[in-house]
This record gives C-alpha cells, structure tokens and sequence, in this order.
C-alpha cells in the first residue's frame, strides 16, 4: 500500500474545486492500492487575509510540519498548494533532497492582481520559482499546460478532473418555486469569479448563486432580484444544481471547474466564456456553449439536450482522475524521512 501525504492550505471550512477535488482524490485512490494523509491547517494558529475577507492563512511552525511528515511515514509527497503550509513542506524535502511534486490549482497571480497593484509577472515568477523544485508540477488541462509552459513552467504533469456520478445526478433534482428558466452558477464569490459579469445579464426567469464569499453583501446590494442560498454540500448542493435548466460559469480564472462536470452530471448544460477551464471541459462537446458574449452562450445552453450533458459526464471518473495522480507520484516515490532532526 502506497502513502501518500498531501499538503493543502485549502482545507475545511473552505468550499471550493481544491478541497472537493483533493477529499474525492482521497477516496478514490484506496481503489488502486494507495492511501492519502492530508497535512492541514488544522492544528495551527491562523490570521485573516485582508485581501481575501473571510479566509484565514495558517501560520504552521516548521518544527511541527517536520513531526507531522515523519510521524506520518510517508512513501511519496505531494504540495498541492503553493501557501505557508506548501512552502514550508517544500523547504522541509528540498533540505532533506526529498522527491516531491506538486500542483497548480488556482490562479493566485490573477486574483492577487485583481485586490492589488501586483503584475501578475511579479507573481508568476513566484510560482515558477516554487514549482521548479518539483519533480512534477500537475496541471489540469491541456490549455493550462501551454499557458503554464510558455511563462517557462517545467516538469509539467497532466492530471484531469472527475466527477461524482452517484452524488450528481438528474433524479436529485427538487422544485426551487422560481421562474423558470433557471440560471445558476456556484462558486466563491468573490471579485475573481467575475459574477457580476453574469447577474448583469439581461436574461428571463430566476438567477441563483450558491456559495458565501467577500462580495456577497456588495452583489445581494446591487442584484435584489438574485436569489442567494448561501453555502451547499452533497445531497443539497446536488439537489439544487440539479434543479437548475443552464450552469453560468462566468469565471475567467479558474484553472478547471469542477463544478462544471458536476452540473453536466445532474443533465445541466454549461454557458460560459471561452476560456481556460470552460474551454478543456466544454471543448467541442454538444454540453455547453461558450461565447464571449455570456448572455447569448446562457440562451443557447437552453437548447443543449440534459441527456447528452449527463452521458458526457459518467465518461469522467474520478477513476482516470486518481490513476493519473498516483502514476506521477509512483515515479518519484519518497524515502522515509525516518528519524530527521526538524527543520
């Protein structure tokens, strides 16, 4: 049995495509022999993010990291996020010449650009400094790779996204007692996931948001007609999602979506921007639209047949998802750290 140790800074209480997409990692990977152990914020002191209103960034001391790796005798190590938690696990095997890879999950230099006056070159040299060290830096789509590749990321890695077929589906679906047609998109909300781009459209029947986040007062202001529920898991989230007739991805940032395979799942078109993300996942696929213009991509999804949008999506597992990650890390599998003085 292979273990894994996983180091995130995106953990509980946070809802977001990391963490689902690390705990369905974790289930999954029992099926091919391996077992994952998640290193956490849990445990550590913590401040608020002025630039990110509602988070909190662990302080982790590097004595305790140190004692949580060995203690956790682990096979092989993976960084999945580039935070005090990942830099300091990154300095711990870099001192320790131990393997390790690690992922690019979020578009930090977009959205640290889109608070403050930061280029986001300033920031991508950052990351491009961090992910160097890596044996493999895994990247979700293709589209990311070349994007990631020509700012001069190397070592690069594909690992895709899977979805919960058993969880999302059409059957799950409840009556939200709102006009239809109903156009609902779920995420963060935040400045970085462009929402307002989407509850400016001029569109028929109901909007819904699903999701909390530091511009949710600010939207529920400028949008009464919206309708905000607030934060959604599992049974309730997928319940809702399915409820819905068209997903609105109007993010630009991101660098997947996991909640566009997750609405696909439940037979629910997706409209968004033709860009990173929506463009891997949606492709050419008869599932979605995407157009720069987002209020006619929202209109034509509603012609998109839910029959085809579900048989897409049991065509990604989370299987092929878990098979791609374990491959990368069987490759570089870790010593032990047995018996290392803490850094």
């Amino acid at each position: 049995m292979m273990n894994i140790l996983v180091a995130t800074d995106a953990w509980d209480p946070q809802v977001n495509g990391v963490v689902r997409t690390l705990k369905s990692l974790a289930k999954t990977v029992r099926k091919f022999d391996a077992t994952i152990t998640f290193l956490t914020p849990d445990g550590f002191p913590s401040v608020s993010l002025p630039t990110y209103p509602g988070l909190r960034c662990a302080l982790p001391m590097p004595s305790e990291i140190a004692h949580r790796i060995e203690t956790a005798r682990p096979d092989a190590i993976h960084i999945a996020t580039e935070g005090p938690i990942g830099t300091v696990v990154r300095h711990y095997c870099v001192k320790r010449k131990l393997p390790f890879t690690t992922s690019f999950m979020t578009r930090f230099p977009e959205y640290i650009a889109a608070r403050l006056p930061i280029p986001e070159a300033w920031s991508y040299a950052a990351l491009r400094y961090f992910h160097a060290a890596a044996r493999v830096t895994m990247v979700s789509t293709p589209s990311l790779m070349a994007d990631l590749a020509g700012r001069g990321f190397k070592n690069l890695g594909m690992w895709t996204r899977g979805v919960d077929t058993d969880l999302f589906r059409p059957e799950r679906a409840i009556d939200l007692g709102l006009p239809r047609p109903i156009f609902l998109t779920v995420g963060r909300v935040a400045v970085e996931k462009n929402l307002a781009a989407f509850l400016s459209l001029d569109l028929p029947g109901s909007k819904v948001v699903i999701g909390t986040g530091p511009q949710e007062s600010e939207l529920r202001r400028r949008f009464p007609e919206a309708k905000f529920l607030g934060a959604l898991r599992d049974e309730r989230l997928a319940a809702h999602m399915a409820a819905a007739d068209v997903l609105v991805f109007p993010s630009r940032t991101d660098t997947f979506g996991v909640v566009q395979l997750e609405a696909l799942a439940c037979g629910v078109p997706v409209a968004a921007y033709p860009v990173t993300g929506p463009r891997d996942v949606i492709a050419n696929n008869p599932v979605g639209v995407l157009n720069e213009d987002l209020r006619v991509a929202c209109l034509q999804a509603l012609n998109v047949s839910r029959e085809a949008c579900r048989a897409f999506a049991l065509t990604r597992s989370w299987d092929a998802s878990a098979k791609q990650f374990i491959a990368h890390l069987r490759g570089i599998a870790a010593t032990r750290p047995r018996g290392v003085q803490a850094a």
